[in-house]
């Protein structure tokens, strides 16, 4: 029987789509990152806000609890508009949906850069705060289930440096911190400056999402559903990447299976369906994220220094929690480029999950003030803990958002792209939610 033949993939010509999908990969947790790293400025201004207030009526000094509801109403949002992508992303253009997420992303980190030398009375200052992480968190959904769906749609080590991206974005915003701690001008101008860093960046990514449908290669994968099948869409990867990106021949040959003739001619599966397909996965992302949310940033933002150098002791939650996290997370979320172990179907993979549950304890059993639970008092235990506990997290969630789109066929990615980010924040949402009773605790 005569087949219409299937055109071949062209190549990425110096990396270019490469490092548009890392740099997109940087703007989808910008949001996040951002308004965690800066807990220390929005707790400080808080407290000041209030001590002046307070300080003319008599009355008690309110708590805020910044942490833990800056966490809860940075995943309620970003839980439920996952959802809502996850079943609308046909409705909508994805062209739209991003851009114009990305859009009002700028938009409200322009707000906050204004508010930023704008006095105002503590509950205002909290309640605009949480107003604005509870909408940019609602773009960023969108934006993050959108642009996973699109990532789906190219060869796997693709979804590998958008996770790696994401783990940048975390670097990024530390690092911008700590230069405006470093750079001791006086506290608003260090503020400006720091929430100027990521209305520059989003307008760069939102620069790099328009290019890339303009590149060839990404051409070919953005409009690949126009074709019949791309039953050889592996076979013809680079023999490199094929190594990096299985780490055996097994999972190449389920690749292939996945991009079969018995694509042709068919309709994209149900939501349901592709969930019956990738529902471990789906499963194991939520715990990730849900044991790294529940202890970070809330209990780890709490854990102080043994040394009594004032200039360290400035530094560092910056250094020993941010920087030591990201910098891990993103080694972690590179890793599976070069190793991808357990394999999608072993059972080791959801003990490996499961086995992160013993940094809770760990973590706080370091030195946090006031808590009786300090066994772990010197500052090196708390960076290797964090260092491992970064990693791992890294690592597996990156596993998880690889493998699952290789467990469903090629036409079905999309959502498999979007189903996996909506349980992603699933995870992350139960884990903001868990941190409340963990405060209590230490």
């Amino acid at each position: 029987m005569w087949s219409q033949k299937k055109p071949s993939p062209p190549s990425d010509q110096g990396q270019a789509v490469a490092v548009i999908i890392f740099v997109l990969g940087v703007g989808t947790l910008l949001p996040w990152n951002f308004f965690i790293t800066a807990s220390k400025y929005f707790n400080d201004r808080l407290k000041e806000s209030n001590a002046v207030t307070n300080s003319t009526s008599g009355v008690a000094l309110k708590e805020y609890n910044y942490d833990s509801w800056m966490a809860l109403l940075s995943q309620l949002p970003q839980l439920l508009f996952s959802l809502l992508n996850s079943f609308l992303y046909q409705r909508v253009k994805e062209r739209i949906r991003v851009a114009f997420s990305m859009i009002i992303i700028l938009l409200l980190f322009s707000l906050t850069a204004g508010l930023v030398k704008v006095e105002m009375q503590p509950d205002t200052f909290f309640s605009v705060t949480m107003a604005t992480i509870w909408f940019i968190n609602m773009f960023s959904a969108v934006l993050q289930g959108s642009l996973f769906g699109v990532v789906g749609l190219f060869p796997p080590r693709y979804s590998t440096l958008f996770m790696s991206g994401q783990g940048l974005a975390g670097i990024f915003a530390a690092v911008a911190m700590l230069c405006s701690i470093l750079s001791k001008p006086d506290r608003h101008s260090a503020a400006l400056g720091y929430f100027i860093t990521p209305c520059v960046a989003t307008l760069g990514t939102l620069l790099c999402y328009l290019l890339l449908p303009h590149l060839e290669f990404a051409h070919f994968y953005l409009k690949r559903s126009q074709f019949d099948a791309l039953e050889t869409s592996h076979k013809l990867l680079d023999i490199t990447d094929v190594k990096a990106l299985n780490s055996n021949g097994k999972d190449v040959e389920a690749n292939d299976k996945t991009c079969s003739d018995s694509d042709e001619g068919q309709e994209r599966s149900s939501v349901f369906a592709v969930f019956k397909k990738i529902w471990l996965m789906a499963l194991c992302v939520t715990c990730v994220f849900a044991v790294t949310l529940s202890v970070f940033p809330v209990i780890t933002v709490r854990v102080q220094t043994v040394y009594p150098n004032p200039n360290w002791e400035k530094v560092f939650t910056c250094v020993c929690c941010f920087i030591v996290f990201n910098v891990m997370d993103l080694a972690g979320r590179s890793a599976p480029s070069l190793l991808q172990w357990p394999s999608k179907g072993s059972r080791l993979f959801p003990v490996a999950i499961l086995s992160r549950l013993v940094f809770v304890p760990l973590i706080m059993m370091c030195n946090i003030k006031d808590s009786k639970l300090i066994f772990l008092s010197h500052d090196c235990a708390f960076v290797i803990i964090m260092a491992l506990f970064s990693f791992s997290n890294g690592y597996l969630a990156s596993l998880c958002m690889a493998y699952a789109p290789q467990l469903v066929r090629c036409r079905d990615c999309e959502t498999a792209g979007s189903l996996m980010t909506f349980f992603l924040v699933l995870g992350l949402a139960l884990g903001a939610s868990l941190s409340f009773l963990l405060g209590k605790l230490v």
